[in-house]
């Protein structure tokens, strides 16, 4: 007989709050919109971040696999469903002003479009002539 962990129902070292969706006044903005930022479960590393319309929020929570809002196609899209790397949803967090969301999911290969495993993998620096201004 096998044991298996209990789930974890904290994030960043609190207790969290479980609520169904009905219960929950998602606000999205005008455009029916609400950033979705996509971290790996486990290492908390931010993979993407997308946007999500009421029924992608849905798709994603019945589904469990990834479904975003593409603004510029405006079309649904379930995140790997071409490439393979289909994100596995662990859950669905919401802040406390309930307008945007963290996913944590299982991400198998990369999550970005260019082939790399996160979308953040550029940095930005100051320009060599730039002065800072005061109080930075």
């Amino acid at each position: 007989m096998s044991q298996t962990a209990a789930p974890d129902y904290s994030y960043a070292g609190e207790k969290v709050e479980r609520v169904a969706l009905a219960a929950t006044d998602v606000r999205f903005d005008d455009r029916g919109l609400i950033p979705a930022v996509v971290q790996q479960v486990g290492t908390g590393e931010v993979l993407m971040v997308a946007w999500m319309n009421e029924e992608s929020l849905r798709l994603t929570l019945t589904t469990g696999t990834t479904w975003f809002w593409s603004r510029s196609r405006q079309e649904l899209w379930n995140k790997g469903a071409t490439s393979g790397n289909m994100q596995k949803v662990v859950r669905v967090l919401v802040d406390c002003d309930a307008d945007t969301l963290v996913i944590e999911v299982d991400s198998p290969g990369p999550a970005c479009h260019t082939g790399h495993r996160s979308c953040f993998f550029r940095e930005l620096v100051a320009d060599e002539n730039t002065t800072p201004s005061a109080g930075v």
